[in-house]
């Protein structure tokens, strides 16, 4: 079997124009998703072009799952002062939590400039340095590459943002974080349907279903001995009434019974919840891993697609 031969395409040779061209290529839904993958976001696009006072942000998108906003400033040339200041101009404009750069080449000064952003800033604030490629075998289409040439260092900011509170990181989240992990790298090797974000110290682990409005959160509950899987709306009653008039026929698409139905009075968020007893000391984590895996599978199967709305008597209507 002859082998072919990588060939680096400049990029001026495919998108001519960085507004016109990039901006829109980057803003197809597909190319966001690569883009995603790389650094472990889960991006949808709220807009091009985005009015930040007398600038525009190239790509203004949002977390999926979270609906934290992302910023995304375009340079199809070599990194310069006046584009570093611009996206942190949009970012604070925008309230950002996640700001990436995608450029052709990265000077060190200004690698070393998002280093040390990543360094002093919370966990709330994510910078990246993004390096786009184009590459060629032999008369192929070409195919874009996403280089990450600087990103968070989760760890790190998992650790300085608990001692910010003045509190040791506690053997719990240092559990936390290594269990996501596993379950993040067991999940990968299923190669699921999925969209799986970079594992943090915390007791939930959020995995997008392609709606806007709910999400699944996988709970670790480590000092309950418990795991669990739940859709969880953030912001919509309406929607949590409709899947609740259905209750009977969702539970018997899971083929789970039992699920704990909960509006959160204190806020405007519901769950739809299934729960696990799971000993984390003494039970195979791997028993974990197959549980919410294959639970988050038919979550999303079940709740990505739409169900009849309920009507004024609280019985299911039609959609």
């Amino acid at each position: 079997m002859k082998l072919g031969k990588l060939k680096k395409i400049d990029l001026r040779e495919y998108w001519k124009h960085e507004a016109l061209d990039f901006t829109r290529w980057l803003a197809l839904p597909e190319n966001l998703e690569e883009l995603g993958n790389e650094i472990g976001v889960d991006i949808t696009l709220i807009q091009t072009e985005a009015g930040v006072g007398r600038f525009s942000a190239d790509i203004l998108a949002q977390e999926e799952t979270t609906g934290r906003k992302i910023v995304i400033e375009n340079q199809l040339e070599t990194t310069d002062h006046s584009h570093l200041g611009q996206i942190l101009t949009y970012a604070a404009g925008i309230e950002a939590e996640y700001i990436v750069w995608i450029v052709r080449e990265a000077r060190d000064e200004h690698k070393q400039a998002v280093d040390w952003l990543n360094e002093h800033t919370d966990e709330k604030i994510n910078f990246f340095l993004i390096r786009i490629e184009l590459w060629q075998i032999g008369d192929s289409n070409p195919a874009p590459k996403f280089v990450v040439v600087s990103r968070p260092n989760d760890w790190t900011k998992s650790i300085r943002g608990t001692a910010n509170e003045q509190t040791a990181l506690s053997e719990t989240k240092l559990m936390q974080l290594d269990f996501w992990q596993q379950l993040h790298d067991f999940a990968v090797n299923q190669k699921p349907p999925l969209r799986l974000r970079t594992p943090r110290a915390q007791h939930w682990y959020d995995v997008a279903i392609g709606r806007s409005d709910c999400h699944v959160a996988l709970t670790a509950l480590i000092t309950e001995n418990q795991i669990g899987c739940e859709i969880y709306i953030p912001n919509s009653k309406a929607l949590f009434h409709s899947l609740h008039s259905n209750q009977v026929a969702i539970e018997t698409a899971l083929g789970l019974s039992g699920l704990l139905w909960q509006e959160l009075p204190e806020r405007k968020a519901s769950r739809i919840r299934a729960f696990l007893p799971f000993d984390f000391a003494r039970q195979p984590r791997e028993v974990a891993f197959r549980w919410l895996f294959e639970t988050t599978l038919k979550f999303k199967a079940v709740f990505a697609k739409p169900w009849p709305l309920a009507s004024t008597d609280g019985q299911p209507g039609n959609i």
